[in-house]
């Protein structure tokens, strides 16, 4: 009998920033097709700005998830050079500093300097980077795994409106993007907490709230100004 446990703390990375580019994919690219729809009398132009939303839109996620991540990269990198020299230069005092974590989490003072000699004997600076800096190898920023996943995701997602522009008809295209796209991120909420193994109605009822809040803001907007949308 199999009693290993499972956890899904290694997916956090890709996770979000997946689910991001699919909520932003369906999104945006139904909000480009329903305003180029209201003021069109052909599908082609609405077509042509849905995939022009697609494309433009997968590649600024994918930069701008890879800036972003490599941004906090970089600092884990910063802080583990800062803590490598520091183990160098007093490494009596990151003893003390060690074992007082472990103090302050519950061990006896003995029992606490005891376990931080015997993981600085193993690796000091993996011992300060999991438990001073907050570190760990599963959950550390991958720039490029955030892009892929952000990028590839938003192409999905965006995919979807796109392909509803193509079979909807032209004078009912606006409300089929709305109800398709509340259907979508449905869909995306099932998908994203089966993956991060949460629960399913909590991920739904919250992607599809702010997912209509954000296009019905929109519509409003544009209604307000005189604009369609």
């Amino acid at each position: 009998m199999n009693n290993e446990e499972k956890h899904y703390t290694n997916r956090s990375g890709w996770l979000r920033a997946g689910v991001l580019g699919a909520n932003d994919g369906i999104l945006s690219t139904a909000s480009i097709i329903i305003g180029v729809a209201a003021a069109s009398s052909t599908r082609e132009p609405v077509l042509l700005a849905g995939v022009a939303g697609l494309v433009a839109g997968a590649l600024s996620m994918a930069a701008g998830e890879y800036v972003s991540v490599s941004s906090q990269t970089d600092i884990e990198k910063s802080d583990l050079a800062r803590e490598q020299q520091e183990l160098i230069n007093t490494p009596g005092e990151e003893l003390i500093e060690l074992a007082k974590i472990y103090e302050e989490r519950g061990l006896k003072k003995e029992t606490a300097m005891e376990v931080a000699k015997q993981l600085t004997t193993h690796n000091a600076l993996e011992a300060h980077a999991r438990d001073e800096l907050g570190i760990h190898e599963m959950t550390e920023a991958k720039p490029l795994q955030a892009a892929l996943s952000s990028g590839i995701a938003f192409t999905l997602g965006g995919f979807l409106p796109v392909l509803v522009a193509f079979i909807a008809p032209l004078e009912y295209m606006e409300y089929m993007e709305y109800a398709s796209a509340i259907i979508f991120l449905a869909i995306l909420g099932m998908v994203s907490a089966r993956a991060g193994g949460s629960k399913k109605l909590n991920a739904v009822l919250r992607i599809t709230f702010w997912g209509t809040l954000a296009m019905g803001i929109t519509a409003l907007i544009g209604h307000l100004f005189n604009i369609n949308i």
